[in-house]
């Protein structure tokens, strides 16, 4: 069931919708008489951040990437959280990856009865873009252990783990990019213009908190992208220099089977009735193998 709260003496409505909730859903659109296509992006568990405002029926709709707060396959991932201002109310459309921003979101009703339903809307994502942090601390904590383990031996469990936390970056950032021009589109909407200087400034904090996820986990991105460069070179090089050893000693153990098969040959050859024939033979290819290594490590080296 959908869970209402009174704010401002009463005078403004917060209502929290499950999306899963149909039965609530069908009711509060009846209700408060909530378009289709809003209702469309505030249920689609995939829908992409994006911000709409309809004049005719005054309401704002406002799509935020909410980071999920436990790992799917070893990385994290963002799920979408939907607000509607229509009016006296602010609905919030949320799922199991994003309940927990509920919370955040009473103790601010709490502290602050008497703020209006934008400038809630808008401390809201301030605080939802605070979330991305502390997942972006944990990860940069996951890379320092991981290239720790990785310094003392490379292996593909090591490099699996350091690929999981590229994927969950890849998440982070897009959704952080996201949520920054979702906030910078509201600047440009006719609803821009009704906001109060509080309202305002509010929304400027939540642009700047949301920047800063942006270079946060960009940088984070930056030196995990750079560390797995760098033992991809250092894999390559290893490679590299056990193809160049084998193909040396490939080389090496190739002379003496040309020699001894030389003199194996029925036909008359030197040294074939010398009691020294075998030591000779020998000489001959240590000659020729000390020569080829020479010629060899001047050229690869």
């Amino acid at each position: 069931m959908e869970k209402k709260h009174l704010f401002n003496d009463g005078n403004y409505e917060w209502i929290q919708v499950d999306q899963q909730d149909a039965a609530s859903i069908t009711a509060l659109q009846k209700e408060y008489r909530l378009s289709d296509e809003m209702l469309t992006y505030s249920l689609d568990k995939n829908e992409r951040a994006r911000v709409e405002y309809d004049t005719d029926e005054a309401a704002l709709l406002v799509v935020y990437n909410v980071p999920q707060q436990d790992k799917r396959d070893n990385h994290f991932e963002t799920s979408p959280i939907t607000f509607i201002l229509k009016k006296q109310q602010l609905f919030t459309f949320s799922s199991q990856h994003t309940q927990y921003v509920i919370p955040m979101m009473e103790r601010l009703i709490m502290q602050s009865p008497m703020q209006t339903p934008i400038h809630f809307l808008f401390q809201s994502l301030f605080l939802i873009s605070g979330t991305f942090f502390p997942l972006v601390e944990e990860v940069n904590s996951d890379r320092i252990r991981l290239n720790q383990r990785l310094r003392e031996k490379t292996t593909n469990k090591n490099l699996l783990q350091m690929s999981d936390l590229e994927v969950g970056l890849v998440f982070l950032v897009s959704a952080s990019k996201q949520n920054a021009v979702l906030l910078e589109q509201i600047k440009a909407l006719s609803i821009y213009r009704l906001m109060d200087a509080d309202e305002k400034e509010q929304l400027d904090d939540a642009l700047i908190e949301a920047k800063q996820a942006v270079e946060m986990t960009q940088l984070a991105f930056q030196i995990l992208e750079q560390l797995s460069g760098t033992y991809n070179n250092l894999l390559n090089n290893n490679l590299n220099d056990t193809m160049k050893f084998l193909t040396v000693w490939s080389l090496l153990l190739t002379v003496p089977s040309i020699v001894t098969s030389f003199f194996g040959m029925n036909v008359p050859l030197p040294f074939t009735n010398s009691v020294f024939g075998w030591g000779i033979a020998l000489l001959i290819s240590l000659v020729l193998s000390i020569w080829m290594l020479v010629a060899l490590w001047r050229r690869i080296r």
